[in-house]
């Protein structure tokens, strides 16, 4: 895997989340994060991967005791720099040794699939952040998905000739990383086996940003009315298993149960 902090110290992580199709995807993900929080208050929630800050800040400031890891060094320290209530740490998704067992209400995983080429080490966290949420908790895992590589970079941006031409896309289109590439992109039957094999069961699976990533130029055009509008829809939708696979993230909103090993 190529090196992330090269890449955030280029890529400004901060101001993803304030841009039309960020906050789409910041809306649509915060609201179904509230749902499963309820009316609970003081929650001990993990975010692995949380970038500078973009949900676990929020969350601490909603009064929940919220702790953030971050592999990627320019992200953290810009979270740290922020003086919030968020106990901030360096780690890696594929081992959190120092976080205790079936603590944690509510475990977000949302940048360390994207980054994590292989599937055993996509597995590895996604069992790291199981052992680490209480039995009944709930887990928030993000990927990017295979389509939205093959249409935007692929088609969108012209280099798709090349991308069969390499290797990237297979016969079937199917993304596959070069060396030191930073993102891996999946397809719904891999985000499948993952949770059978890490013995997960699903709740809810949906789209936070569904089209806006494709649409972000139309987006920015859109009158405050309109905008409005479109988020409502997206939030209509956003569920839909037809449009799924077709946006840029998954959210896979995934339960421990009070029984599995």
């Amino acid at each position: 895997m190529g090196n992330l902090d090269t890449y955030y110290n280029k890529f400004n992580e901060d101001k993803r989340l304030s841009r039309r199709h960020g906050i789409v995807e910041f809306t649509t993900s915060m609201k179904y994060i509230h749902d499963y929080i309820g009316e609970r208050s003081g929650l001990k929630i993990i975010d692995i991967g949380a970038g500078t800050g973009g949900y676990s800040i929020p969350l601490s400031e909603e009064g929940h005791e919220v702790t953030a890891v971050e592999l990627a060094k320019p992200n953290l320290g810009k979270l740290k720099a922020k003086k919030s209530s968020v106990k901030a740490f360096w780690g890696t998704a594929t081992d959190l040794k120092k976080f205790p067992s079936d603590y944690y209400d509510i475990t977000i995983l949302f940048g360390p699939m994207y980054h994590l080429i292989a599937h055993d080490d996509k597995l590895t966290a996604l069992l790291e952040a199981k052992r680490v949420t209480k039995p009944g908790g709930y887990l928030f895992v993000a990927y990017c998905m295979n389509e939205y590589s093959v249409l935007t970079y692929g088609f969108k941006e012209h280099h798709a000739v090349e991308c069969v031409e390499s290797g990237r896309f297979d016969e079937n289109f199917n993304c596959t990383p070069m060396p030191d590439e930073l993102y891996d992109y999946v397809r719904m039957e891999e985000i499948d086996q993952l949770n059978l094999e890490a013995n997960l069961k699903r709740v809810k699976i949906l789209s936070p940003d569904g089209p806006a990533n494709y649409m972000r130029t139309v987006l920015n055009s859109l009158s405050a009315e309109e905008f409005e509008l479109f988020l409502q829809y997206h939030l209509s939708t956003c569920e839909r298993p037809e449009l799924l696979g077709a946006g840029a993230h998954t959210v896979d909103i995934l339960q421990k149960d009070h029984f599995t090993e």
